[in-house]
């Protein structure tokens, strides 16, 4: 259901109990330290931001387009809006394995990191569970690897890259900045505000970061403004509750940011002032990014629906009930008016966006719980079945897969004729709590080209 801002949790002052101020009552915040370590920017407090709706007046894009409309600016689906939308691309009749590299070897089941093509398409960067950065030609040579201190459970986020600097959140709560052609490290923040992990993909604007950082004890979330150039926070609202992991998704021509967390609501501020304006409370937790089209917000949960919610405040336009969980990242085709969107009862549902009704259905054999992408004729989309499916957009039907060694769960990139995308990797005793979790074969990533 919907509300009026802060309708649960009002801000401090009327009722509002955010982790800060919970924290302050029971003794357990302490001051920021001023100095860093070696390497790192230091945590100051928030600078300016001042940003304001007065003025804001954006170019307005059509959707076969991508905000910012910048060419040396890219990110996580795509764009700020998160359609997972790339009308210009098309996919092959067959595919071949071109090049494999092991990459991932951490068991934790959140979805991979998608490789992320730089503007000029010559470095595919693809970040790994291991805190490692990778950076590969088109060819799989890798070009360098820069080690984070997310050595627990790594990365699981896409980078942005804004005029050749990469930026990325690692499960050590850090954010860091990499020069895309050396691989240096540019910098890196302290943990913010005491963060565990950064799982969400930053979101890219003039200069300015857009991030969802999570904190235990309790479990909550906060999203952040921070300098691109510096790395130094501008701004931040504590009011997430649940481990949050959708990235923020960002709609200019309606002036609205949204994500969502773990508390199963949907979060959204005016845009680009950053004044709450309402939250969507479903009956799940909420783990995909949203993709934002037609003046709403499309979004699936935990309690097995995927719903349409508009944009300018908040209240529920239809909903759609699948047979399990929904945690998949949704493509949206703007031309066709069909939203894309897996879940864990094994199938990818074609909706119309208008009226949420199935258009089609296709089984893909196991559950789905990264990112779709749709291109000028084809569904791109990664299975627990260890399958990555080629499905035709307009019917479902299967034109090809390609058996891997791990589920995949990262996005499906195409670009200049190839496919990039990365696996899980493979594991026993993983759910048993009685015996050692081992390694079996590392998680690949890998270039698909067509088969001639």
């Amino acid at each position: 259901m919907a509300g009026p801002p802060h309708s649960r949790r009002s801000r401090s002052g009327d009722g509002r109990q955010t982790r800060r101020s919970i924290l302050r009552r029971v003794g357990a915040v302490g001051t920021v330290g001023l100095g860093g370590l070696a390497g790192c920017v230091s945590l100051q407090p928030p600078q300016t931001y001042d940003l304001t709706q007065d003025g804001f007046d954006p170019e307005i894009l059509p959707y076969d387009e991508t905000y910012p409309p910048d060419d040396e600016v890219t990110m996580f689906r795509g764009g700020l809006r998160r359609l997972g939308y790339y009308p210009d691309r098309t996919v092959p009749d067959a595919v071949t394995v071109d090049w494999q590299v092991p990459i991932n070897e951490v068991g934790h089941t959140a979805a991979k990191s998608t490789p992320r093509p730089t503007p000029d398409g010559e470095t595919i960067l693809i970040p790994a569970d291991t805190g490692r950065v990778h950076a590969f030609s088109p060819e799989g040579e890798e070009r360098w690897t820069a080690q984070t201190k997310a050595v627990y459970l790594g990365i699981h986020g896409t980078p942005a890259i804004a005029h050749g600097v990469a930026y990325i959140g690692g499960y050590d709560g850090r954010l860091y900045a990499f020069d895309v052609e050396t691989g240096e490290e540019v910098w890196r923040t302290v943990r913010l505000g005491g963060a565990i992990a950064i799982g969400s993909s930053p979101a890219y604007w003039n200069g300015i970061l857009y991030v969802v950082a999570e904190y235990s004890d309790p479990d909550a979330g906060t999203m952040w403004a921070v300098d691109a150039e510096t790395g130094q926070p501008l701004w931040s609202d504590d009011r997430l509750w649940g481990m949050p992991h959708p990235s923020a998704a960002i709609d200019p021509e309606h002036e609205r940011m949204i994500t969502a967390s773990n508390d199963g609501v949907c979060y959204c501020w005016e845009f680009p002032s950053l004044e709450f304006a309402w939250e969507f409370q479903t009956g799940g937790e909420i783990k995909g990014t949203t993709p934002l089209y037609d003046g709403s917000v499309f979004l699936g949960s935990w309690d097995d629906s995927f719903y349409r919610v508009s944009l300018e405040d908040g209240t529920e336009e239809w909903s759609f009930e699948t047979g399990d969980i929904v945690m998949s990242n949704a493509a949206i085709d703007p031309d066709a008016g069909v939203v894309y969107v897996g879940s864990s009862d094994r199938y990818v549902y074609a909706l119309d966006t208008d009226t949420g009704e199935r258009v089609w259905s296709a089984n893909v054999g196991g559950s789905v719980i990264g990112s779709l992408i749709v291109t000028a004729e084809t569904v791109l989309v990664g299975s627990y079945d260890s399958h990555l499916y080629a499905l035709d957009k307009e019917t479902g039907d299967e034109r090809w897969r390609v058996a891997n060694q791990g589920h995949v769960t990262s996005g499906a990139i195409p670009h200049d004729g190839r496919i990039y995308y990365a696996e899980r990797g493979v594991f026993s005793n993983y759910w048993d709590d009685d015996e050692e979790t081992i390694l079996e074969t590392p998680g690949n990533a890998y270039c698909l080209v067509p088969d001639k």
